[in-house]
């Protein structure tokens, strides 16, 4: 067989985008485990098993993988909240669901919370970034339930809606924060609970303090009505066997 006929060896290429997936996802692994500053392009084309030139060919510098890491991670996180919040009734619940799902997150993958909180955060450039649009889309959520109380009546009028998501966003970061710096634990239930109730609290109106009052009124009534009934269908047996049934 000459040259010419020998059929040529066949190169596989893997498809751009699934390469760049493979990039980011190594490049995650290595910004939690090295943290920003000392991750390097070098390290994570090695263990992407592409040269250094590649990388470049996707991503900008260090910087932009950074961000598209932490896009890819909020797109991830978002993309079922939708679904499950339909799922949950009342306000009180919906609210305890976005905090829950916050702290959670937190308490699961504070590595990469880290990299959003130190790194992503506090870059002179963070508001240009996609990564500022999905965290104002993550955080509208709650701002949603909040506005649907108010206009319900269930919540005061005139909240500032800005202050509100401060509160709730501000107060679970400063309550985590002894954890993220490796100091103890946390219960994402038990804080979700103490913080949707002190927020509830606070904004609920007099008038959806009546009406919950007049609720647990009906919900009592409704008990007492069903013990009743079954008190009523229970046998006397005292009749039969002389007992005292005191």
């Amino acid at each position: 067989m000459t040259a010419a006929t020998a059929p040529r060896r066949q190169i596989y290429r893997m498809p751009r985008a699934q390469r760049a997936a493979d990039i980011l996802e190594t490049a995650r692994a290595v910004f939690c485990e090295r943290g920003y500053a000392d991750s390097a392009i070098a390290e994570i084309a090695v263990r992407a098993g592409v040269v250094e030139g590649t990388i470049y060919r996707y991503f900008t510098g260090k910087r932009d993988l950074l961000t598209k890491v932490v896009e890819h991670w909020y797109e991830a996180m978002l993309s079922d909240y939708d679904q499950q919040l339909r799922g949950v009734r009342g306000t009180w619940n919906r609210l305890r669901f976005m905090i829950w799902r916050h702290l959670t997150v937190i308490h699961d993958d504070p590595k990469m919370c880290s990299l959003i909180f130190n790194e992503m955060r506090s870059g002179p450039e963070y508001r240009q970034t996609a990564v500022f649009e999905l965290n104002r889309d993550y955080t509208t959520r709650t701002l949603t339930i909040v506005q649907e109380a108010i206009d319900s009546g269930e919540f005061r009028s005139g909240i500032p809606l800005r202050i509100v998501r401060d509160m709730i966003y501000g107060g679970v970061e400063h309550h985590i924060w002894a954890f993220m710096r490796g100091e103890g634990d946390f219960s994402p239930d038990e804080s979700a609970d103490a913080i949707t109730d002190i927020i509830y609290r606070g904004l609920t109106s007099p008038a959806g303090v009546i009406d919950r009052g007049e609720q647990a009124i009906r919900r009592l009534e409704q008990v007492a009505a069903r013990l009743e009934k079954f008190a009523g269908d229970v046998p006397d047996l005292s009749r039969n066997t002389g007992m005292n049934p005191c």
